[in-house]
């Protein structure tokens, strides 16, 4: 809406913002760049987030100041740069999340007209979360829908989102009503997009692969011991997308990746799992990372090279990475959906 005056406001109060709902996604982040300092600052911010890596500071911020700091940048920059977004400058993480809210922009206004006020955050990086709570509080939003595409809720991954969001809202004066939009990991709508996308990808194959890997990002397994339900609710979205498909237990696993530091993670890990399968005969996968709304270093670097590699190395012959959603139709009619009923009330 234009700017409106205040019912009963004084003649020379100033006029105000008003009647807006806003709805904004929120995704992991992106360094800005892949050279040492950009990619510095994106690790330091990730790397020093207590929900992310939960040591003592006293103990982890000298090592990560130190050593972790002065090599990893340079590691991590150059598997940026194999899979940068070289014509808009900018990481695959950010054409897609661009792009899904492009796409969630055009069926909100579909359906709720001007009333709905699309934008999207990164925890990490930018655009930053506390900037665009602002940006939408200054624009008229009285009320925000807080989205984080995360489908499985984990500490590390969606808990650190809304702690941002949260964060954003404590320095407004005047601050919009709040929803937080929970784990969608068994939502009906999310689960037939996934199976659409085996589907599909199974039916191009020359030869359907003998086995799908549902690979899910890592955490420590204390987290799991220590409350943290992820782990449970990616096994839901594995049955659940098995009982979609219609397939056999032994047709479908899951694995975990992207293991960092010292202890034990959740197993089993997604690398030895693709290496075992290939010794074992299944000469012929497919891999899928349900946790993931959209592509990026983890998926299209880590599984598609990284995981790839231990597999042909093992003996696999081939190897068939799916796509994550990312503004898949199917995909964004189902977040819109979930979304709209997060606005229940207020439109």
């Amino acid at each position: 809406m234009d700017k409106l005056p205040l019912a009963d406001a004084p003649a020379d109060h100033p006029p105000v913002r008003m009647g807006k709902v806003g709805l904004l996604l929120a995704n992991l982040g992106t360094p800005d760049g892949t050279s040492y300092w950009p990619m510095r600052r994106y690790l330091n911010e990730f790397l020093s987030d207590r929900r992310v890596i939960d040591y003592s500071p006293f103990l982890w911020q000298p090592l990560l100041q130190g050593v972790i700091l002065s090599t990893r940048p340079s590691k991590s920059g150059k598997a940026y740069a194999s899979i940068w977004n070289n014509d808009a400058d900018e990481s695959p993480l950010a054409t897609i999340t661009k792009a899904q809210t492009a796409a969630m922009a055009e069926r909100m206004q579909a359906r709720f007209g001007d009333r709905v006020m699309v934008d999207y955050a990164m925890r990490y990086g930018k655009p930053s979360t506390i900037a665009k709570v602002a940006e939408m509080q200054a624009a008229g939003c009285e009320r925000i829908v807080f989205f984080p595409l995360y489908p499985q809720y984990a500490g590390a991954t969606a808990a650190t989102a809304n702690d941002q969001f949260f964060r954003g809202l404590m320095k407004l004066k005047w601050q919009p009503a709040s929803r937080t939009v929970a784990p969608y990991f068994a939502d009906p709508r999310y689960i037939d997009a996934l199976a659409a996308s085996v589907e599909r990808a199974y039916a191009l194959a020359e030869t359907p692969p003998e086995m799908l890997v549902c690979s899910y990002h890592g955490l420590p397994r204390r987290y799991l011991t220590e409350g943290d339900p992820y782990h449970c609710q990616c096994q839901k979205t594995t049955r659940l997308l098995r009982e979609r498909l219609g397939w056999d237990e032994d047709r479908i696993v899951t694995t975990f990746q992207s293991r960092f530091g010292p202890e034990e993670w959740l197993k089993p890990y997604t690398v030895e799992e693709v290496a075992r399968l290939a010794e074992a005969g299944r000469r012929n996968i497919a891999v899928i990372a349900p946790a993931f709304s959209a592509d990026c270093i983890e998926t299209l670097e880590e599984i598609n090279e990284e995981i790839r590699e231990s597999f042909e190395d093992a003996g696999g012959a081939r190897f068939t990475y799916i796509p994550c959603l990312n503004d898949d139709a199917a995909h964004m009619d189902a977040l819109a959906e979930i979304a709209a009923e997060n606005m229940a009330g207020w439109l």
